[in-house]
């Protein structure tokens, strides 16, 4: 998806946006987040685990994600950039 529809799908369902990035390497351990999210990979791959399953979203794979939902994630060494919308 083109990321400046995405961005305003995003703004347009009521998410703030923001872009994320990682740089390198990076796992965060299981935690959950106060709000939704929806958001796109832009570049590198995020890995999200959550409910004992594990997916890999790679450039132009958007995923949703509930609030209160335990996930973690993980980076690998080319890190991600997410382009990512947090609706409480």
């Amino acid at each position: 998806m083109d990321q400046q529809a995405f961005k305003a799908e995003l703004e347009r369902d009521g998410y703030a946006v923001m872009t994320n990035t990682t740089p390198g390497a990076k796992v965060n351990p299981e935690h959950s987040h106060p709000f939704d999210v929806k958001a796109v990979v832009v570049e590198g791959a995020l890995t999200l685990n959550c409910d004992g399953q594990s997916r890999t979203y790679k450039p132009g794979e958007i995923f949703t994600m509930p609030r209160g939902c335990l996930h973690s994630e993980s980076y690998g060494a080319e890190g991600a950039v997410v382009l990512a919308g947090r609706k409480a």
